[in-house]
């Protein structure tokens, strides 16, 4: 029972740092773009790595006992694309104009945090006006609060499979779980921004930003909840176990949701936030922490 707490509390933590991302937009004196893009660099840098040399090959321990040595590659393999189908779906159903990864300009974000400076006078411009490249078109405040709530409902669907794959990691290995559960909550900080940037606009409530932003990583844990329950439920039989080649099939779409995840969205908005090779550091900074972490950890 202690190892599912401490998995929850992970996925936790994993799912909250979308709140922490609301409370940078509203404290900091100034967006430091470059910082996030190495921080979304190193967070793909983790899963890639992860997913690829831990995950992907926990999968086939768990699966030789039931399938056998070479089915347990092709079962491995099939759950691996599966998971990365199952995310496009889920990619697919998510209107493409709410893009949860959108960068904001310092025009935008500036009174967030300080209230004294105006807000960017974007009412003002006509349908024929050309906006400004580094501005988003605020115009209608109802385009603005649907766009917020899109942005929330897309992190969300998305933290819902995030959230399944921190809890089974941590499940099957906490040093595993602690940190793909920092990967996870670096990525989801400047969604938390993304999130709470519209909404501000759109309602002039900083505490309606921050619920809407916290309510997005929320997802994260109860899709842990939920995921977990219907395994054991369905799954696990009468001993209560989930077993191992369920666990292996898991795994494997574990790591397919994370390689989707950070090649589909990590990495180019890595590349969009920063400048020259911020985005290459990043990734091989992750990299090398992951594989440092788990050397020292055998």
């Amino acid at each position: 029972m202690r190892d599912v707490w401490l998995a929850f509390g992970l996925t936790l933590f994993a799912g909250m740092a979308t709140a922490i991302g609301s409370i940078i937009a509203f404290t900091a004196k100034r967006t430091n773009y470059r910082v996030l893009s190495v921080a979304t660099g190193f967070s793909a840098g983790v899963m890639l790595y992860v997913s690829f040399v831990e995950i992907f090959f926990k999968g086939v321990e768990s699966l030789v006992e039931r399938f056998g040595e070479v089915g347990a590659h092709w079962v491995n393999a099939g759950s691996f694309f599966g998971g990365m189908l199952l995310i496009g779906l889920i990619d697919n159903l998510i209107p493409a104009a709410e893009n949860p990864h959108e960068i904001h300009s310092e025009a935008e974000t500036r009174p967030l945090h300080d209230p004294s400076k105006p807000a960017p006078d974007f009412g003002a411009l006509s349908e024929l006006e050309v906006i400004s490249p580094d501005t988003h078109d605020h115009r209608a405040k109802h385009k603005l609060l649907r766009m917020g709530l899109f942005t929330a409902l897309a992190i969300g669907i998305h933290n819902f499979p995030e959230g399944l794959a921190t809890f089974l990691a941590a499940l099957q290995d906490p040093s595993l779980g602690i940190a793909i559960a920092i990967a996870i909550a670096l990525h989801n900080i400047p969604e938390g921004i993304s999130v709470s940037v519209p909404i501000f606009y759109a309602t002039g409530s900083r505490k309606k930003a921050f619920i809407y932003s916290a309510l997005s990583g929320l997802a994260e844990p109860v899709g842990a909840i939920i995921g977990y329950a219907a395994i054991r439920v369905f799954l696990s039989g009468n001993s209560g176990m989930v077993p191992p080649e369920i666990m292996g099939i898991l795994f494997g779409g574990v790591a397919g949701i994370m390689v989707y995840i950070s090649l589909d969205e990590l990495l180019p908005t890595s590349r969009a936030y920063g400048k020259g090779h911020d985005s290459l550091f990043g990734l091989v900074a992750g990299m090398l922490v992951m594989a440092l972490s788990l050397l020292l950890m055998k």
